[in-house]
């Protein structure tokens, strides 16, 4: 392809396949047996680019074979640096035109998180196993209509929470289900960025597109409290503001919960656009353990009440997140994330922003 694409000559290289409409499959569709499994990655930002397309040179049951983008102008680069064929590149528009290309066997979901529901469903029913990135989308309502497109036309639907796929992580997660502590009293957590967002069309400022501290690494402590105690809450209250008006008036550049579990179990959680953290701790009624840095994509760290050390693991984390779920395809198995995780942490999302609305008052879920 020439160095320079006009977006009329990328519609029409992405574009000549015939528009393929929903089609219901009865079971969950398994790929030809091949030693990898062909990703697509749809939107080409930093995450994309800089974790994802690298990870997944280093996979063994995956790799990259498409892209999907509304930026012509990132085509050339992509396609000369991973090889990736004139015939395996689509626009938004185009995306469903995927259902005809047997290169790609999976669409993962990079986009901001206001249009996830619309680029999953579409990959759903073109017959594509989809992985969706954090977080799941905007409302419950979105997060059920791409497990309802996902079920209905058989494939499968993860979603990218890589830190349940971290060894260290792995480790607590067993700590809380086999008590090695002894039963988990409380949980306290936190993942924010201390930064600036001053583009004003970056979508973290922009409410429709899933703005917000909350959405984009308030997931992350919400999920941690989940999967450390395994356990739903059965109630939250949380608090939401900007210090930086000028850069969040539509989004929260500070978010503040607690969420109340079975058993009078309190997770106290914080997410910031404008502080640093990064922790999970877990008491119990016979020691504690915790991780420090719990969520940075390297170094995940953590240490036990008893003089346990969990040093960083020294793996890639979203490669062997991609393997893992696409090991999960190829043998016909749960993936570790599935869809209803991801509703599950949006619909704690929606009641602390409700909370806060109502003056942070408990809102039982």
């Amino acid at each position: 392809m020439k160095d320079q694409i006009s977006r009329r000559s990328f519609l029409k290289t992405a574009g000549t396949a015939l528009a393929v409409g929903s089609i219901g499959f009865p079971s969950l569709i398994l790929p030809r047996r091949r030693e990898k499994l062909g990703v697509a990655l749809v939107g080409l930002g930093s995450y994309a680019g800089g974790q994802l397309a690298p990870a997944l040179q280093e996979t063994d049951h995956c790799e990259l074979r498409g892209i999907v983008t509304g930026t012509p102008s990132k085509i050339p680069e992509w396609q000369e640096r991973y090889g990736i064929p004139d015939r395996n590149v689509y626009s938004y528009e185009t995306l469903h035109e995927v259902a005809n290309n047997d290169d790609i066997d999976i669409i993962y979901i990079v986009t901001p998180p206001g249009v996830h529901a619309r680029d999953s469903i579409v990959a759903a029913e073109a017959g594509k196993h989809v992985w969706c990135e954090k977080p799941m989308a905007m409302d419950e309502e979105e997060c059920q209509n791409i497990i309802d497109a996902a079920n209905k036309n058989g494939v499968q639907l993860t979603i990218g929470y890589r830190m349940q796929h971290e060894p260290n992580t792995q480790t607590i997660i067993r700590y809380g289900r086999e008590e090695t502590y002894g039963a988990i009293t409380g949980v306290q957590t936190g993942a924010g960025y201390s930064g600036a967002h001053r583009d004003p069309e970056n979508w973290r400022r922009i409410a429709h597109l899933g703005g917000g501290a909350l959405y984009d690494m308030g997931v992350y402590p919400i999920n941690a409290a989940r999967y450390a105690t395994g356990m739903e809450p059965i109630a939250v209250k949380g608090r939401q503001w900007s210090d930086r008006d000028e850069m969040y008036s539509e989004v929260d550049e500070h978010t503040d919960f607690e969420m109340e579990f079975p058993n009078g179990i309190i997770a106290t959680g914080e997410t910031s656009f404008g502080n640093s953290t990064n922790y999970l701790n877990v008491e119990c009624t016979d020691g504690s353990y915790r991780l420090s840095p719990m969520q940075s994509y390297r170094g995940v760290r953590g240490e036990t009440s008893g003089g346990t050390e969990l040093p960083p693991a020294g793996i890639n984390q979203q490669a062997r997140q991609m393997d893992n779920d696409a090991l999960a395809i190829k043998e016909g198995t749960d993936p570790i994330a599935p869809g209803e995780d991801g509703l599950a942490d949006i619909r704690i999302v929606k009641a602390i922003m409700e909370s806060s609305r109502k003056g942070g008052e408990w809102i039982q879920l």
